[in-house]
């Protein structure tokens, strides 16, 4: 197991001093071998201390075989979250207190690592955390789930990142207030031994957009090797510009898509992103409750002249549904067609929409983490060879899954979870 520490650094700001560990546990230094803390320790509620996420799941003959190859690199965040739930959000200067608290790993990569090893992945993560309370059982809870942590980078003094969440129960919202890790990873911190390990079988590499300039490191690396690379999208970020430019699949959040390209629209965003980056085979645009929709390239060259528009392609799409479905379900366009965006231009290819669960109010608990778990869903699905009609109502079906539970990773299914029966063929 490789494990590299930073130099001491005495300045920066501290994570605040929960006990989440008990003193046994506690060392000053971390042994090479992490011992696996159990995850109760990581998580305390006014309510039952059981999460959803230890339900019993019933193995069924439908699932299918593992994937051959399901090694995935991911590179970015991993944290520690502060979940605390609310009758109402606060006012200013208001003082109220919480209805329930849960302590447990974050981090957009932390999160969409853990979905993927629940699916069936055998997921590596690059990412720094402190030698503080908090780092080591980020590092524990992630070696639980089946994250191979061996890439993490531990510093010896400062903090590792952590956020304060706060749910509100009126709203289904979540506020979130990110402190980040001090000190920052820089690529000095990853060796090039280390590098290349980390990426020797990887069958996918997959970036949030954190640590910009390590991440480029190791883009630039599976790049040359010729790795298909994932990019979450969440928003426009120092260094995102040149990961994208790396790209092989992007998953983006509802408002990158426009304000990255500028566009109109959100479909039209989508062919302006397709076409300032000629590399990437989909890009898909989460939606939350109202679902998702991808715009696939062709491989090959569509061979009408004529262009149909992506915002009319978009709405006959979205009129094939029924209505009365509640269940993720997924529509394709026709293939290879020649798809336009007014002032923007066409690429060849064609759209899908997938509408998401109707999650009734009584078992909508928290958004937290939904995204994380649908990117954590499409990183098991490109490693299965899931095709994009199957792919998005899984994935859709994960995050859904998700919300059920307060936290990014309490409700995570496992693959044999029940639930996900319907979705596997």
């Amino acid at each position: 197991m490789t494990m590299k520490l930073s130099p001491a650094i005495s300045n920066g700001p501290h994570a605040p001093s929960l006990p989440l560990l008990s003193p046994s546990l506690r060392r000053p230094k971390l042994p090479s071998l992490r011992p696996r803390i159990p995850r109760a320790e990581m998580s305390s509620s006014s309510s039952s201390s059981s999460s959803q996420n230890e339900q019993a799941v019933v193995a069924s003959p439908s699932v299918p075989p593992l994937p051959t190859n399901r090694i995935v690199l991911g590179c970015g965040l991993a944290s520690v979250d502060y979940l605390a739930t609310v009758a109402a959000f606060p006012e200013p200067d208001e003082k109220i207190r919480s209805t329930s608290l849960r302590v447990e790993g974050g981090g957009n990569t932390g999160n969409a690592l853990t979905s993927a090893a629940r699916l069936g992945v055998k997921p590596r993560i690059i990412s720094k955390v402190a030698n503080d309370a908090q780092g080591r059982n980020a590092l524990a809870e992630l070696e639980a789930d089946g994250v191979d942590t061996s890439y993490m980078v531990v510093s010896e003094n400062g903090n590792s990142p952590f956020t304060y969440i706060i749910v509100d129960n009126q709203t289904k919202t979540r506020t979130c207030i990110h402190t980040p890790g001090y000190p920052e990873m820089v690529p000095e911190d990853l060796s090039e031994s280390s590098l290349c390990s980390a990426l020797d079988g990887a069958n996918l590499v997959f970036f949030d957009g954190r640590l910009h300039e390590t991440a480029l490191v190791v883009a630039e690396e599976a790049s040359r090797r010729k790795i298909p690379i994932l990019i979450d999208a969440e928003r426009k970020r120092e260094g995102l510009d040149d990961l994208l430019n790396l790209a092989t699949y992007v998953v983006c959040s509802e408002k990158f898509p426009q304000a990255w390209t500028t566009a109109p629209s959100i479909p039209t965003a989508l062919v302006s992103i397709l076409l300032r980056l000629p590399q990437v085979r989909f890009v898909i645009v989460m939606l939350g409750d109202k679902g998702c929709i991808m715009l696939e390239r062709s491989i090959n060259e569509a061979s009408e002249t004529k262009e149909t528009d992506v915002e009319s392609l978009l709405e006959s799409v979205r009129q094939k549904f029924d209505r009365s479905t509640t269940i993720p379900t997924c529509i394709s366009s026709e293939s290879s067609l020649r798809v336009s965006a007014d002032g923007i231009g066409a690429i060849s290819g064609r759209l899908l929409m997938c509408i998401a669960e109707v999650v009734p109010p009584s078992e909508l608990i928290d958004t937290t983490g939904a995204g994380d778990a649908f990117i954590g869903a499409v990183l098991y699905g490109l490693c299965a060879g899931m095709p994009p009609e199957k792919l998005l109502p899984f994935a859709s079906q994960v995050a859904a899954i998700g919300c059920r539970a307060l936290g990014a990773r309490s409700g995570l299914p496992w693959r044999t979870d029940p639930r996900l029966a319907p979705f596997w063929h």
